[in-house]
């Protein structure tokens, strides 16, 4: 059989070609990237039989005439490896260090290291969308549920560095100790247990700012126990790092939890100082029109204004905000009002032919939402990383990422103190 004229990279991203195998908790597809993505590194023994196996059920769907064998799947798999893909972010070709992307989101942590000479040799995300955003610029499909043992099995081993920006939860830890066991049934409890199997020689969590008074501090106090005392490493106090010091023009606070190898001996570690770099939402701003569908309706302005006078009168400060060009963007965030506190004025409309269905007309005063593409500036995503998901997703996504700057320079920082030993 010729597979040679008949298989291509392209064809085997075709969705409709995507098979899912009964019965079994296997992540064929995600091994299948990853296989050609680290075939270089002797990374991809982790991933060839599965990749293999996709292969050959995807050859066997779309030429079910044709007898597929091992050896024949093998053979298509090797062609692969030498067709090129273009994404908008490869790996480096010559990589300074190994990491994983834990919780990867739509790939924060991976462009920022990647920009430091790292290669990414694990991924895993459960949102099927935000899978679509990571492999539409870094080619590879993320593992799945990193609870699942099936999951954590994919995981290689001699990476250096685990990036993790986990879920807060709280933990049941009262008359115990707070260790390890202690965590169990929370996410933290997986980032845990890789960390034990792996030895990674660093760590690199990020979470809320909130994870510092979460559960009346308890939740962080486990943290650190299972990190410090359980598991070993040195783990400098917590650092609070806002985006806003790092280049982009979003408060955003954010808890990064630093941590190293006892076996590398180190028992200090400053944390990045800010650029002073001076920057503010009209360096994220669209040069050109924007659609009308980010106007707000005349219905929906009166909606917000009356909401706001509400909590004013109740001496709250909840409500809407409009940001000015000279000035700097709120959080952004996935739900909530984390859109309605990031309004801008523009008045370069032309068209007020609404293009949704709004109550009321366009409003006259400029007034809009930020885009998908100014929050992706906002967290540091320069502009050739793609948008392949609807506006409510990239919302989302976007308002869930991390800060690649304020990643970036920390991440700096981690692997100088390894490379420096």
């Amino acid at each position: 059989m010729h597979l040679k004229e008949k298989i291509s990279i392209e064809s085997f991203g075709d969705k409709k070609f995507k098979v899912k195998l009964v019965g079994s908790e296997k992540d064929t597809e995600a091994a299948f990237t990853h296989y050609l993505h680290n075939h270089k590194n002797g990374v991809s023994q982790f991933y060839k039989p599965d990749a293999i196996e996709h292969v050959k059920s995807l050859i066997q769907y779309k030429y079910p005439e044709e007898s597929i064998t091992d050896v024949v799947a093998e053979e298509a798999l090797q062609y692969l490896l030498f067709q090129e893909t273009e994404i908008p972010f490869p790996a480096p070709r010559k990589s300074k260090f190994k990491f994983i992307d834990l919780f990867a989101g739509i790939g924060g942590f991976r462009l920022a290291l990647q920009n430091l000479g790292g290669k990414c040799v694990f991924t895993s995300e459960w949102d099927k969308y935000s899978k679509q955003t990571y492999q539409a610029n870094f080619g590879e499909v993320p593992f799945g549920d990193i609870t699942k043992v099936a999951t954590k099995n994919y995981i290689p081993d001699d990476f250096d560095v685990l990036c993790a920006g986990f879920p807060c939860q709280a933990f049941s830890i009262a008359g115990k100790r707070g260790g390890f066991e202690d965590t169990r049934g929370t996410l933290f409890f997986d980032v845990a247990e890789i960390i034990k199997k792996k030895q990674p020689k660093a760590i690199f969590l990020e979470n809320v700012k909130g994870l510092r008074n979460h559960d009346k501090g308890k939740t962080l106090t486990t943290i650190l126990n299972v990190l410090r005392n359980d598991l070993g490493y040195f783990v400098p106090e917590p650092h609070i790092i806002n985006a806003k010091d790092f280049g982009v023009p979003q408060n955003r606070e954010r808890i990064f939890i630093v941590g190293f190898h006892p076996d590398k001996n180190i028992s200090e570690f400053t944390y990045p100082k800010p650029t002073k770099e001076s920057v503010s939402f009209e360096n994220v701003k669209e040069e050109k029109e924007v659609s009308v569908k980010y106007y707000l309706s005349t219905t929906y302005m009166e909606t917000l204004r009356k909401h706001k006078a509400r909590h004013e009168s109740k001496g709250n400060g909840f409500g809407y905000e409009i940001i000015p060009d000279d000035g700097i963007a709120n959080a952004v965030v996935c739900g909530g009002m984390g859109r309605e506190r990031n309004l801008v004025y523009d008045d370069r409309l032309t068209n007020f032919k609404p293009v949704t269905k709004i109550q009321g007309d366009v409003n006259r005063e400029g007034i809009r939402k930020m885009t998908p593409r100014e929050w992706a500036r906002l967290q540091g995503f320069p502009d050739n990383f793609k948008i392949v998901v609807s506006d409510v997703q990239a919302y989302k996504q976007f308002g869930n990422s991390v800060a690649v700057p304020a990643i970036q320079a920390t991440a700096k920082k981690i692997i100088d103190k390894l490379t420096n030993l």
